[in-house]
């Protein structure tokens, strides 16, 4: 039971995701959109590795796919390869201090738009650079910004134990 209660507390959150990443922008800072699923994605494996996965990770890219109006599968099948390399090594990464995690964030999330990338060339889809280095940027500054609220949250509850 307690397996079902912490999936259903995710589900507002990955809800909010996915509104974040198709809301409406200005047209000055919509290339610098972070990639919010991916985030919470990377998060997550490292937070609870075994209560999120491929299976979610795939079906949360295609759910993105449709609502942004990609190819079907494109952020499915970059989701499916950062979040399988996550869990993989997902025991590493967690030991990592701070800035070796953001380090290794922003690898993982390259490698997304990088995926992105080879599925947007093999289509024969064309996109400005900056719709691609934009969302890194933004995406790790977003992850930088987490982390730090997250290992605070942390030393707060430490301190009340």
């Amino acid at each position: 039971m307690r397996h079902h209660e912490s999936w259903w507390n995710r589900v507002p959150a990955l809800v909010v995701a996915l509104i974040l990443s198709v809301v409406p922008m200005p047209e000055s800072i919509a290339a610098f959109r972070p990639d919010w699923v991916a985030v919470l994605m990377l998060y997550w494996i490292l937070a609870v590795p075994r209560q999120v996965g491929p299976f979610t990770a795939f079906w949360m890219g295609l759910a993105l796919d449709t609502l942004s109006g990609a190819l079907l599968g494109q952020h499915g099948l970059a989701l499916l390869l950062i979040v399988f390399l996550s869990q993989r090594f997902y025991l590493r990464i967690r030991a990592f201090p701070a800035s070796q995690l953001t380090l290794t964030a922003l690898l993982l999330l390259s490698l997304y738009e990088f995926v992105l990338f080879w599925v947007d060339g093999v289509a024969g889809r064309s996109v400005p650079l900056i719709e691609r280095w934009g969302p890194l940027i933004s995406s790790t500054a977003l992850w930088v910004v987490m982390l730090t609220f997250v290992e605070r949250g942390r030393d707060d509850a430490e301190a009340r134990i």
